[in-house]
C-alpha cells in the first residue's frame, strides 16, 4: 500500500496527516506505529486521518492515533493542523469548519493572522467522563483529588477535554519529574483508560508554563488539550483569569474560557513542514 502524507506541527507537537477521502487507506495499529517511528518511519507524536463525516452537520471526520497505535478521542494541536490541511489542499473553502471526532463535534476557525482557533467544547469535571475512579473523600475544598503514587500523595485536578487529563500544580516545570511521575500517573489504576498528565506552573493569573506527558506518546513539545485542561483546572479553582497565555516547550497558545457551561476556545499556529509518500 502506497499513500501520500503531509508532515505538520502545532508548536512542536508533530503529526503525519493523511487524506483518507481521496485515498483508499486502512492502517493497523502495527502500521501506525511504523509510520510514527522516528527511525524507521516518518516520525510523529500522532497520526491524523481526514475522513468523510458520518453526520450531516460535519464537513469532515477527524481520527487520531497515538504513536503507540492506539486511537484516541481528541487532540487540540492536531485539530489546528487538520484545519490548515483541508484548507491548503482545497478540500474546503470555508474558514469555519465543523468536524466530528470520537469525542463529539468541534469547530475550527482559520483566523486572518494565520492562526487557528478551535472551539474545544465544555470541560467536564465529572470523574466518570474521563473516566476516573474518584472517591468523594479524596477531594478537598478546591476540588482537587488526592492520588497516591509510589507511596506519595499528590493533589490533581481531573478534567475531560474529550480526552482525560490529570493536572498537577508545580513550583517549577523545569524541575518537575515529568518522565517518571508522568508515566506513573498515566497508567495509574484509578484511570482505567490511562490519562494525559499536565505539570502546571502559574506565573500570574494570565500566564502559565506547562509540560505534558501524553498518554501513549510520552512528553511532547506541546499538547493542545493539555493546555486547555490546565487552564480549565486553574479557572475552575479561581487561580486564573478567563484569558490565559500558555507557554509550552514548543511555543505558546491562548486559552479563553468563561467557566461553567461555556465552551473553551484555543488559539494557536499550525505549520506544514513537507509532503511525501510512503509504502507499507
Amino acid at each position: 500500500m502506497q499513500f501520500e502524507f503531509t508532515k505538520m506541527h502545532g508548536i512542536g507537537n508533530d503529526f503525519v496527516v493523511i487524506d483518507a477521502i481521496n485515498q483508499d487507506i486502512s492502517l493497523s495499529a502495527e502500521q501506525v506505529r511504523l509510520v510514527a517511528d522516528r527511525h524507521f518511519g516518518v516520525g510523529c507524536d500522532q497520526l491524523l486521518l481526514v475522513e468523510r463525516p458520518v453526520h450531516a452537520e460535519a464537513e469532515f471526520r477527524y481520527r487520531i492515533y497515538n504513536a503507540d497505535g492506539g486511537e484516541v478521542q481528541q487532540c487540540g494541536n492536531g485539530a489546528r493542523c487538520f484545519a490548515r490541511f483541508v484548507h491548503e489542499n482545497g478540500m474546503t473553502d470555508n474558514t469555519t469548519i465543523p468536524v466530528e471526532t470520537a469525542a463529539g463535534m468541534i469547530y475550527l476557525k482559520l483566523e486572518d493572522d494565520g492562526q487557528v482557533s478551535v472551539d474545544m467544547g465544555v470541560p467536564s469535571f465529572v470523574p466518570a467522563s474521563l473516566p476516573f475512579n474518584a472517591d468523594d473523600l479524596d477531594k478537598d475544598d478546591t476540588e482537587y483529588h488526592q492520588l497516591v503514587v509510589n507511596g506519595e500523595k499528590y493533589a490533581i485536578g481531573a478534567v475531560s477535554m474529550g480526552n482525560p487529563h490529570a493536572v498537577l500544580l508545580v513550583d517549577s516545570v523545569d524541575e518537575a519529574p515529568v518522565e517518571k511521575l508522568g508515566a506513573a500517573i498515566e497508567s495509574h489504576e484509578r484511570f482505567p483508560e490511562r490519562v494525559n498528565v499536565g505539570f502546571m506552573e502559574i506565573m500570574d493569573r494570565s500566564r502559565i508554563r506547562l509540560r505534558v506527558f501524553e498518554r501513549g506518546a510520552g512528553e511532547t513539545l506541546a499538547c493542545g488539550t493539555g493546555a486547555c485542561a490546565a487552564v480549565a483546572v486553574g479557572i475552575h479553582n479561581s487561580l486564573l483569569d478567563h484569558t490565559v497565555q500558555v507557554e509550552l516547550r514548543g511555543g505558546n497558545l491562548t486559552i479563553r474560557w468563561q467557566g461553567g457551561d461555556n465552551t473553551l476556545l484555543m488559539t494557536g499556529p499550525a505549520q506544514t513542514v513537507y509532503k511525501g509518500q510512503m509504502t507499507l
